[in-house]
């Protein structure tokens, strides 16, 4: 190309940027001012809100959040039902006689042995094999008949086969004891060490007495989260939650499914940060000013410190302490923080970061400028050289 013939597309491509200014260059999202302007009411069809974070608004998040396993927490009092005999259990039934025995030595019944002679006579007694709870909740019981075993305890149970004995043998004695425990039982899945079905005792085990048995969880308790299925009913909470709140380990019963999933939290970035990424919080608890330092902090060259927004889906809760209208169960909510102001950077560290938090870092006002310049010197940059070469 001529020099004079590239001076020429180096006039027309000038005048084209000077007629369409900066707006046609590029960049990395919206500045201070066009975020501010967006959530005016005509530009902001999601109605969200726009809250400087200072020493006043902090304290909206000073209110715990909701317990999402409150919902199970009234089921019942501390277990107190995890001893009773269910439909599939494998129950061990040993019966003593006194004197003249329905289950005596040449009788078809096994496994009987006798004792000496007491105030009574002699005493046996016989072991009678492994016997199922069926699916109407009963047993069966030589010369006692069919018993309604479930929902009662062993004792119970006990007592109901030496009345139905009791017309028929000299005081009999009976033991009770569950040998496969089925229908007692919770199941523990997922992101565990040991995963499987495990019983329920009078130790009244509860939700993090359950992980444990079940080995623990296979990733650190950070990225671990919890849910808990209860007759069609869920609730899940991070594991690091549920350690540090004892309110959420509620005692489990029967039937209970704990399902463990690895699910790290994270935040996203945008905008002129030193790297666009999605990051992993790592950590129990993460504040925004850590958040920020994981990002690298606002670019030199593009950001605007006056501009860190946070973008999230608020709980009603918490923009009720904001003075927002709580209406859903998720408000739009865009938290915006001040870097040039030094209380700023207190406020940043009591402020808790959230799963799925968006942080935004807005560009400079000046950034298309230094842009325009730079595209402009390397227009010229080589029609100088072009000159000069032609001299």
């Amino acid at each position: 190309m001529k020099f004079s013939s590239y001076r020429g597309y180096l006039l027309l491509t000038l005048g084209t940027l000077a007629l369409t200014g900066c707006a046609a260059l590029p960049a990395s999202g919206p500045t201070e001012s066009q975020v501010l302007d967006g959530g005016q009411t005509p530009k902001n069809p999601m109605g969200f809100h726009i809250i400087p974070l200072d020493a006043n608004s902090i304290q909206a998040f000073d209110i715990a959040a909701p317990s999402p396993m409150s919902v199970f927490a009234d089921a019942r009092a501390q277990g107190e039902d995890n001893g009773l005999i269910g439909v599939g259990d494998m129950l061990n039934i040993a019966i003593f006689e006194a004197g003249n025995s329905l289950f005596a030595p040449g009788s078809t019944a096994s496994n009987t042995a006798s004792a000496p002679a007491g105030p009574t006579g002699a005493v046996s007694n016989i072991n009678l094999p492994p016997e199922g709870v069926d699916a109407q909740g009963y047993v069966s019981v030589p010369y006692a008949g069919r018993i309604q075993a479930a929902g009662v305890t062993p004792d119970q149970l006990a007592e109901r086969i030496e009345s139905a004995l009791s017309g028929q043998s000299q005081n009999p004695q009976v033991i009770v004891t569950i040998a496969k425990n089925l229908s007692n039982t919770v199941i523990v899945s997922g992101d565990l060490k040991s995963p499987g079905r495990f019983p329920l005792t009078l130790a009244n085990e509860q939700l993090l007495d359950m992980i444990a048995i079940a080995g623990g969880p296979a990733h650190d308790d950070q990225d671990e989260s919890v849910e808990l299925t209860r007759a069609g009913q869920s609730a899940k909470v991070p594991l690091s939650d549920l350690e540090g709140d004892a309110t959420q380990n509620v005692y489990l019963l029967p039937g209970d499914h704990i399902q463990l999933s690895y699910d790290p939290r994270s935040f996203t970035v945008f905008g002129a940060a030193e790297k666009v990424d999605q990051i992993t919080f790592a950590a129990p608890r993460l504040s925004l000013a850590e958040a920020l330092a994981r990002t690298g902090g606002p670019s030199n060259y593009q950001a605007d410190p006056n501009g860190i927004f946070l973008f999230r889906f608020e709980r009603p809760a918490v923009a009720a302490r904001l003075g927002l209208p709580a209406s859903g169960a998720k408000i739009p909510v865009i938290y915006q923080l001040d870097m040039m102001q030094p209380a700023s950077y207190f406020v940043a560290q009591e402020f808790p970061m959230q799963d799925q938090d968006v942080l935004y870092i807005a560009n400079a006002k000046t950034d298309k400028v230094s842009k325009f310049l730079g595209l402009i010197s390397e227009l010229v940059a080589p029609a100088a050289t072009g000159a000069s070469v032609s001299r």
